[in-house]
């Protein structure tokens, strides 16, 4: 029997776990529009622009899932409070950078704390929330992650333009510390539901390589080297999945996703999602400042279309998957994803900003339709006890996603521009970069829908 918590914690739980949800994704957006400028300082060129963001969801990613089952086991709470503080030490630190390399250093750190944000948000929420009302509230903090991805860029353009990059960062640390404040006020409770339980520290550790290695693989391909550590990757999961399978105590529970059918194919879809959707904002910022000239603020104000359409529409989504079949709402939104992909890949030197604007709403919509219903579809599909594991594994495939959608970004770059800066020179082969890198983008959302269909019925 799931414990009926008061209003009061209720509410409480959806103030703490949704600022600390708006912090993470803020400095993700916020950095993107700072690129060029980090790059200016440090004459850094595309290949090590892109490992300023990749480095955190690659850090995200490794530690996510492992915290997301220890977290299960020491209590959600422990954890959650953690990463609110790695988080906002790191993002300190970032500030004063004195290379581009230390900069990536410290955003890795900056990522584990993320990672048990991540890991263990959902699972409060998904802890304290009836089923009836956890759509609604699992809405609104998704609706909170796109507050943060919204005025992420628009800050962090003004931010850049009157103070520089180190201002964004700086600009996060009193978010994370009122974060750290409100959840020790008002976090009194403690959820670990697999209390008891070992912690599986061998699949951790091999878990963590095979992602390391097929990133970093990812973000060298087409050479030999990427190519190597590709396959390791690949290898390592492999041995991963077989390793967990004979496992008592299994940081990720393989059984989830051979017998939970929606379980499976909705994080199949998720990640399939992020993949084909992370890189959008990345490329776009590039775009509209290397090519159409616009300084950080003005682009900011432009790429804060989507998020803002996610932020509005994400909990009205959330609880529509509470009275209809989250599976189909959430196909609709993947195939309004693909059809705006699909439009943008004919995007030009030439291009009118306003053949970029409804394009956006496009995605802004269609990712509302999606991201809400299918984390509700998640969620609740497994038992509480695995209420961790589940929000980790969203969380994972997320950043994987997100840490795909890059690696794609980075290999086309590698491959028409090589490790040249980009400049006037080059710009007909960054157009063709982006142009192609939206196409495949495309190809793998429409893909997705299938997926999305193929879960069935998600109550």
């Amino acid at each position: 029997m799931k414990k009926n918590y008061p209003k009061s914690l209720e509410r409480a739980t959806l103030i703490v776990t949704s600022f600390a949800a708006f912090v993470t994704p803020f400095i993700g957006s916020a950095t993107n529009i700072a690129l060029p400028a980090i790059g200016k300082e440090f004459s850094a060129n595309a290949v090590m622009l892109s490992w300023v963001a990749t480095s955190f969801l690659l850090s995200s990613a490794v530690f996510l899932t492992p915290f997301g089952r220890l977290a299960d086991i020491l209590g959600r709470r422990k954890i959650f409070n953690l990463g609110l503080i790695i988080f906002t030490i790191a993002s300190f630190f970032c500030a004063f950078s004195s290379s581009i390399e230390i900069l990536i250093l410290w955003r890795i750190i900056q990522g584990f704390g993320g990672a048990l944000i991540f890991g263990t948000a959902m699972a409060i929420v998904t802890s304290v929330f009836p089923r009836e009302k956890r759509g609604q509230a699992l809405g609104i903090v998704v609706a909170s992650v796109y507050g943060g991805l919204t005025l992420g860029p628009f800050i962090g353009g003004f931010l850049t333009k009157n103070w520089g990059w180190e201002g964004i960062f700086l600009f996060t640390v009193p978010l994370g510390i009122i974060s750290i404040i409100l959840s020790f006020i008002y976090f009194k409770e403690e959820w670990a539901d697999a209390k008891g339980e070992k912690f599986d520290w061998k699949g951790s550790l091999i878990y963590g390589f095979a992602i390391i290695s097929l990133m970093y693989g990812f973000s060298k391909l087409p050479e030999l080297r990427g190519i190597l550590f590709g396959l390791s990757g690949v290898f390592g999961i492999v041995i991963f999945v077989y390793f967990e399978k004979k496992q008592k105590f299994p940081v990720v529970n393989i059984q989830l996703f051979q017998s939970n059918r929606v379980f499976a194919f909705s994080n199949y879809a998720a990640l399939i999602n992020y993949s084909a959707t992370f890189a959008i904002g990345f490329l776009l910022s590039l775009y509209l400042q290397y090519i159409k000239g616009l300084d950080p603020q003005q682009a900011g104000l432009i790429l804060v279309i989507q998020p803002l359409l996610m932020a509005i529409f994400s909990p009205i989504t959330g609880k529509l998957s509470d009275k209809i079949d989250a599976g189909k709402v959430a196909s609709v939104g993947m195939a309004m994803i693909s059809a705006g992909l699909f439009l943008i890949a004919f995007i030009t030197a030439n291009s009118s900003i306003w053949f970029i604007i409804p394009i956006l709403v496009v995605f802004g919509i269609g990712y509302a339709l999606f991201s809400s219903p299918n984390t509700n579809a998640i969620m609740s599909s497994v038992d509480k006890k695995y209420y961790g594991i589940a929000s980790g594994t969203v969380g994972t495939m997320r950043l994987i996603g997100q840490m795909s959608s890059m690696g794609i970004a980075m290999m086309i770059f590698s491959i028409f521009i090589g490790k040249a800066k980009i400049n006037p020179l080059n710009y007909t082969e960054f157009i063709i970069s982006i142009r192609t890198a939206f196409l495949i983008f495309a190809v793998l959302c429409f893909i997705g829908v299938f997926f999305s269909l193929a879960r069935g019925k998600s109550k």
